[in-house]
């Protein structure tokens, strides 16, 4: 029998948690439980997909790798989303799923969850609307890896991640953020310098902490405010009508 932690955890993600109760429980009892350390790869670029994670702790990069074995990050997944969406039976995927920050997930057999599609209810339109959303954070991620500076990029991702955690100290080493932000591991550390001398954060031996995040959000680009806006709006519930359509 699941411990009772283990239970509470199949609705702590947020796509799930938005379905009506009947969906959401018939989906779950499709999924297993499963902890994702850090650096776990989930899949390869064109690689098949054979399982749907639903992240419940902890951050998932969606990255393209380069032949120089460099990486870019096109992407971040945590608990308001999902991880590998194949579109049809025996689909891939152009990028590598890799768990930055460790935590659990839901995991689900491909072939289940494109039957849970078919359904043709609550369950594919979020999984539609919250697919415009990441494309939307992988359009918005392409103009702030090219247009703002490196503080405001590293501020951005701790939020978003500092989001997805739900706790204020996480692990993350330089390194693995260098290839995440797509920049030199000295250039990592001069950037959490500056935002740990103004306060913001407290970085150590691959541990950050968050100190203060209003503060954070002051130095972050717009991107995270419009990224999390786009997301945030697929998992938020519906007005409450009473049958009556709502007026201003």
């Amino acid at each position: 029998m699941p411990s009772p932690d283990s239970r509470a955890d199949r609705r702590a993600n947020r796509i799930l948690d938005a379905l009506p109760t009947a969906d959401r429980d018939r989906i779950t009892r499709s999924t297993v439980h499963v902890t994702l350390p850090i650096k776990t790869v989930l899949f390869e670029p064109g690689e098949l997909i054979r399982t749907v994670h639903f992240p419940v702790h902890g951050v998932i990069s969606l990255v393209t790798p380069l032949d120089d074995g460099a990486i870019v990050e096109v992407a971040t997944v945590g608990n308001e989303g999902i991880v590998g969406v194949p579109l049809v039976a025996g689909g891939s995927l152009a990028v590598r799923a890799i768990s930055q920050v460790a935590g659990t997930s839901l995991r689900m057999e491909a072939g289940d969850f494109l039957r849970e599609l078919e359904r043709d209810g609550p369950f594919r339109d979020l999984v539609l609307h919250y697919l415009q959303a990441l494309f939307g954070q992988i359009s918005q991620a392409a103009a702030c890896n090219r247009l703002h500076t490196n503080e405001e990029r590293l501020s951005r991702w701790l939020l978003m991640s500092h989001d997805r955690v739900g706790v204020d100290e996480f692990a993350i080493t330089h390194e693995f953020l260098g290839q995440m932000l797509g920049s030199r591991r000295a250039t990592v550390t001069l950037s959490a310098g500056i935002l740990q001398a103004a306060g913001l954060i407290s970085y150590h031996r691959g541990h950050v902490a968050i100190l203060d995040r209003e503060g954070l959000e002051g130095v972050a680009c717009e991107c995270y405010a419009v990224i999390k806006r786009q997301l945030d709006r697929v998992v938020a519930p519906p007005p409450e009508t009473d049958g009556h359509p709502v007026t201003a």
